[in-house]
C-alpha cells in the first residue's frame, strides 16, 4: 500500500484505481486508509499492523468505515440510517465516512417515462427540427396547467405550546373546491400571456380562445415573425377536437405541431418544450 501511495505521488484517489489494478482479487482498500497508514508510518515509523494493541481501534475503524463505503457502493440509494443499523455503527460515523470520501446525497430528480414507441418520434421531431437552425425562433410553444385549492396541510411540524392540551384545530374546505387553467406561451425570447381559461377546458372553449383571444396575445409580436410562425401544443384531448384541427390548418397552413397536425408532437415530452424544460 506504501509502496503503491507512493507510486500515485500521494494521491490517495490515483492510489485506490492504483491498487484495484495490480491486486485486482484483493480487498481494495478506501481513500482514508492509504492516508491514515501512510500517515502513521510518518508519525511513527512503524505500520499500523505492527503496533496492534494500540492500533486495534483505529483498526476496527478503518473495517467499519470500508464497510459503509462498500455498503454505499453496492446500494448507493440507502439511507444513514439504514447503512447504521446494517453495520451497527451510529448514523454519525456514517456521515463523517462518508463526507470524508468527497460523496455527497444528491437528490433524485423525476423524469418522464418513455414507452417503446416514444423514441423514434422524439428523434424524427428533433431531426426536423435540426434542419433550420433559426425554425426555433419562429416557434410558438404553448401549454396549459390547472391550479386547484387542492394540497397538503403538513401538521407534522405545526405545534402549539401549553401547559394544557388545547386541542388546536386547522380548518380546511376540502368540500369547497375550484380550478382554473392557465395558458402561456414562449415565442424566442419572448413571453406570451398568461392567460385565465374560464371553466373546463374542452374543444369548444379551447377553439374559441384560439379564434378571440390568441390574436390578441399576439399583437406586440412583430408582423414578419407572426407570418412565419408555427403554433404548438400538446395531445390534450381538447387540442385534438376536429374543429380544433380545422382551424389550425386555415390559421396556420402547414404550420402548426401537434397531434394529428403536419408536424407531430411527441407524446411525453416535455423536455422538449421551454414551458415545461425551463419554467
Amino acid at each position: 500500500m506504501i509502496y503503491v501511495y507512493g507510486f500515485c505521488d500521494g494521491n490517495s484517489v490515483h492510489a485506490v484505481a492504483e491498487y484495484l489494478r495490480r491486486f485486482p482479487n484483493r480487498r481494495i482498500p478506501t481513500q482514508r486508509v492509504f492516508t491514515r497508514v501512510y500517515q502513521t508510518l510518518r508519525d511513527t515509523g512503524t505500520l499500523p499492523g505492527v503496533r496492534i494493541s494500540a492500533e486495534r481501534d483505529v483498526n476496527e475503524g478503518v473495517v467499519e468505515e470500508e464497510g459503509i463505503v462498500q455498503m454505499v457502493q453496492s446500494s448507493p440509494r440507502a439511507g444513514m440510517r439504514r447503512i447504521a443499523r446494517g453495520l451497527r455503527v451510529p448514523h454519525t460515523r456514517v456521515w463523517r465516512t462518508l463526507h470524508a470520501e468527497g460523496m455527497y446525497p444528491y437528490h433524485v430528480r423525476r423524469v418522464q417515462h418513455l414507452g417503446p414507441d416514444d423514441f423514434a418520434q422524439r428523434l424524427e421531431f428533433c431531426k426536423w427540427l435540426n434542419g433550420s437552425r433559426q425554425l426555433h425562433r419562429y416557434i410558438l410553444f404553448t401549454d396549459e396547467a390547472q391550479f386547484n385549492r387542492d394540497g397538503v396541510n403538513n401538521t407534522h411540524n405545526s405545534h402549539v405550546w401549553a401547559d394544557e392540551n388545547p386541542h388546536a384545530t386547522v380548518e380546511s374546505n376540502f368540500q369547497l373546491r375550484f380550478s382554473v387553467n392557465v395558458w402561456c406561451a414562449v415565442l424566442d425570447d419572448q413571453l406570451i400571456g398568461p392567460f385565465v381559461l374560464e371553466g373546463h377546458l374542452a374543444g369548444e372553449a379551447y377553439l374559441q380562445f384560439l379564434q378571440e383571444e390568441l390574436p390578441r396575445l399576439l399583437e406586440d409580436v412583430p408582423f414578419n415573425k407572426r407570418g412565419r410562425m408555427y403554433f404548438q401544443h400538446d395531445g390534450a384531448p381538447p387540442h385534438f377536437s376536429r374543429e380544433v384541427r380545422n382551424f389550425l390548418k386555415y390559421r396556420f397552413p402547414g404550420r402548426w405541431i401537434g397531434r394529428g397536425g403536419p408536424h407531430n408532437w411527441p407524446a411525453r415530452s416535455p423536455d422538449l418544450s421551454p414551458l415545461d424544460c425551463c419554467v
